[in-house]
């Protein structure tokens, strides 16, 4: 049996600045990051150069829970709570575009560049669906009775995967929105969806603590379940080659999987590795670097290193 490589990872920089509670992340073009917070603050960051002061892109009146770039476009899309979605365009750095919807909280956008349409989550169990490239919006579709906290497409498959506060995760069809399946074992809320980078798998977690994990070409058997926190499980990413998943947690710490077993590889806390001391909320990884961005309700962004290249 071949051994688990478990690369050491370090804290390499503290990205501070946020006046409040830090709750979206979402990549940008190479080592870009932007960040939104409970202050209302939405911030560019470098990855590949945290030493450097971030720049503030917008302030808006309430909470940002959800941002999304959007490449082709040259646009950052940024959930503002209760007021809808606001497009930024980067080379002017300027309000593009502004849709209403329904005044609540927006925890999720997600973009389809084949189809051209933008997924958002509301607060109200609603889908709203808006069209590219002007934000129009196309659909709000109620499909449960609470709230709507994530998203991850399938681009392959045409379909889109809805975690929510009722404890289910849906498998919609991207074009007819129609429920393909539904799945049903989570014991609390959804918080976090994220297909694996081969299409495979789907993992899920949130509330109840636990990542399980679906097979996706078998109608989303259930495929494993894994305890992998204390508390309540904010976010899942998986490293661009697939290698990684991360996950971040309520208990205020970071752990590092094997993506393929989900064998626990790293802790990162405050205790062993400076890690945050509060809830950590969200995860990137940018650039080529083998770079994890973390955001936490300390106000603050972390970013580790991992150091792969003297292993390979």
């Amino acid at each position: 049996m071949s051994e688990i490589f478990r690369p050491p990872v370090a804290k390499i920089a503290t990205l501070a600045g946020h006046r409040d509670a830090v709750y979206a992340l979402t990549l940008g073009g190479g080592s870009t990051i932007y960040s939104g917070s409970a202050d209302g603050m939405v911030v560019a960051w470098d990855a590949a150069e945290p030493t450097r002061d971030g720049e503030l892109l917008a302030r808006v009146e309430n909470s940002v829970y959800a941002l999304r770039h959007l490449p082709h476009l040259n646009m950052l899309v940024l959930g503002h709570n209760f007021q809808g979605i606001q497009a930024i365009d980067l080379a002017g750095r300027k309000l593009a575009h502004a849709t209403a919807l329904p005044p609540v909280a927006i925890f999720e956008i997600v973009v389809s560049e084949s189809r051209q349409r933008l997924y958002v989550a509301l607060g109200d169990g609603t889908l709203a669906v808006l069209a590219l490239p002007d934000f129009r919006l196309g659909k709000l579709l109620r499909l449960a009775d609470k709230s709507l906290r994530c998203l991850a497409l399938h681009e392959g498959r045409g379909e889109l995967a809805v975690g929510s506060s009722d404890a289910l995760t849906r498998i919609l069809d991207l074009d007819s929105l129609e429920t393909k399946f539904t799945l049903g074992e989570s014991t609390n809320s959804v918080f976090s969806v994220a297909y694996s980078p081969d299409g495979a798998r789907l993992l899920t977690a949130g509330r109840d603590a636990q990542i399980r994990t679906w097979d996706v070409a078998a109608g989303y058997a259930l495929a494993g379940t894994v305890p992998a926190h204390m508390y309540t499980i904010n976010h899942l990413a998986f490293s661009p080659d697939g290698q990684f998943l991360a996950s971040c947690s309520l208990d205020k710490s970071i752990k590092l999987w094997d993506a393929a077993t989900l064998t626990l590889l790293r802790v990162l806390d405050r205790v062993r590795s400076a890690g945050h001391g509060t809830s950590v909320n969200r995860l990137v990884w940018p650039g080529n670097q083998n770079r994890l961005v973390s955001c936490s309700d300390d106000r603050s962004l972390a970013v580790w290193q991992l150091a792969v290249g003297s292993y390979q």
